[in-house]
């Protein structure tokens, strides 16, 4: 029996019905993708999730209704990269954004997998992976429904 990975998506209620066609990075670029190209951003746990929503929120705005997506893929479909050449400190960041989306800019075009492992800039020593809906074996993933998540107040 293949052994399998869970992965948390947290997305907004809204965009729920399309939180997996790569549509909101294809349009904005994020830290591992430029504009133009089609990823989804999961994290290997739900608390991982809520804290890469959280640090995109204005702390003064509203909360939005979230929803928790798990993926549950085979570890065989995933690419583990060794990303010890990026430059942990560049311009006080983790890392440098030409960097990291080069890096994912190129795993995309080469459809070498259905997911690539990275480290997360919030906790780097935990994992956020890049899924590519256009991978053939993108349909292997399981996608569950996605469940209204309740966000603790004290985070707002």
């Amino acid at each position: 029996m293949s052994k399998s990975l869970r992965l948390w998506r947290l997305v907004k209620s809204e965009h729920a019905a399309t939180a997996f066609d790569g549509e909101g990075a294809f349009r904005y670029g994020g830290r591992w993708n430029s504009r133009g190209q089609r990823v989804v951003y999961a994290s290997g746990s739900l608390s991982l999730a809520v804290l890469e929503v959280l640090v995109h929120l204005d702390p003064a705005g509203y909360l939005p209704e979230l929803s928790a997506v798990a993926i549950d893929m085979p570890a065989g479909a995933i690419t583990s990269g060794d990303f010890s050449s990026l430059d942990m400190m560049s311009r006080g960041l983790p890392w440098s954004l030409r960097q990291t989306r080069a890096w994912g800019d190129q795993w995309t075009g080469e459809q070498s997998s259905a997911a690539l492992q990275v480290p997360s800039t919030i906790v780097p020593n935990e994992s956020n992976y890049l899924l590519n809906p256009s991978h053939p074996n993108f349909a292997q993933l399981k996608i569950g429904e996605p469940e209204i998540f309740p966000m603790d107040a004290r985070l707002r």
